[in-house]
């Protein structure tokens, strides 16, 4: 089965590209969410058999049913809603429910997975396994990979690829670093040098059209604001990618004499090296 994909819209009107959760990944996001939510169950048990010792059995069993909807509904619906589709499950397999059309979930969304889940699923899984194998045979066959709560819900489950990727070290081009080492780089701001890492390190999730798109824009602004131009023939992201990576290089520059500088005393200051 070939892996179907999801159009999604970022931060800097790109549109971006992301693959549908399968069954092994979501089953282990589940099995992560199953085990904390019975972990609360059980701990909140014990918080509420010290509390029983002193209540009648009426208010005992209130209180357990009450236990129960906060650790399998109000728990996950909860966190799904203010997290905007991520339970500790998906956090941790790197996945987000979405509508239907790539918008971020809302309560309604949330609630309605989770009553099915509580539903169909839950009993399905300690249960039933009949049922359980339905709503895992649902992901195996249908096209966006879709649980029972997610058909009622008209949500899907994505792997997110946008990671927070501002450690990851953008490369000077051999072929263009004598060239980039002459850049007048004084056009080209903090806000605009934000935007061309963005570009650089998402633009393997982007649609090709959408990537050179934006591409020749990006290094048009930038043409406009550095001299000299790049050598003929240049592709755009080798372009962006060096003029980058050269300011880089100078900031990284400029910090080390700023610390050499303190290392060695601050000018006017009396040198602490006693004279030979």
């Amino acid at each position: 089965m070939t892996s179907e994909r999801q159009r999604l819209i970022i931060g800097e009107a790109v549109e971006v590209e992301l693959p549908v959760a399968r069954l092994a990944t979501r089953a282990t996001a589940v099995a992560i969410d199953a085990f904390i939510q019975l972990f609360l169950l059980f701990a909140l048990n014990i918080v509420l058999a010290q509390v029983v010792i002193s209540t009648n059995v009426a208010v005992g069993a209130t209180l357990s049913i009450l236990v129960l909807v906060f650790v399998f509904i109000v728990w996950p619906v909860a966190f799904e809603t203010l997290t905007r589709g991520r339970s500790p499950g998906k956090f941790a397999m790197g996945l987000r429910v979405v509508r239907d059309d790539g918008g971020p979930i809302r309560f309604r969304h949330a609630l309605t997975r989770g009553l099915i889940g509580v539903a169909v699923e839950w009993p399905g899984l300690l249960l039933a396994p009949l049922t359980w194998i339905f709503g895992s045979a649902c992901i195996l066959f249908t096209a966006r990979a879709k649980r029972l709560g997610d058909l009622a819900a008209g949500t899907i489950v994505l792997v997110e690829r946008l990671p927070d990727l501002r450690g990851q070290q953008i490369v000077m081009p051999p072929e263009l670093a004598r060239w980039a080492r002459d850049l007048d780089l004084a056009g080209i701001d903090d806000a605009l040098a934000m935007t061309l890492r963005q570009f650089l390190t998402r633009s393997g999730g982007m649609r090709a059209e959408a990537r050179a798109s934006l591409g020749r824009r990006l290094a048009d602004e930038v043409y406009h604001s550095t001299t000299p131009p790049p050598p003929p023939g240049t592709p755009a992201w080798a372009y962006l990618t060096a003029v980058l990576a050269e300011r880089r290089r100078r900031e990284a520059d400029r910090l080390a004499a700023r610390r050499a500088v303190v290392a060695l005393g601050a000018p006017g200051q009396p040198n602490r090296v006693s004279p030979q």
